[in-house]
């Protein structure tokens, strides 16, 4: 079984793509799967780092954005 010359490129881009698919899902494969515990501590982190913040004054006028280029 030959491969046609123009079917090449295709045929290399799907051996390339099945093989690194087959590595990539041995490796989820025996990769442990992570604790609960450490997404609950970064949700926790997250909140108390927003609320520490510090209001904001804004100036000017609020952004708008132009819907018609024409109109300025």
């Amino acid at each position: 079984m030959r491969i046609r010359e123009e079917d090449r490129n295709m045929f290399l881009l799907a051996t390339v793509t099945l093989c690194c698919g087959a590595v990539a899902s041995t490796v989820a494969l025996f990769e442990p799967a992570p604790a609960p515990d450490p997404a609950q501590q970064v949700a926790q982190r997250m909140a108390a780092d927003i609320s520490a913040q510090t209001p904001v004054r804004v100036v000017g006028a609020p952004f708008e954005p132009n819907v018609n280029p024409r109109q300025r």
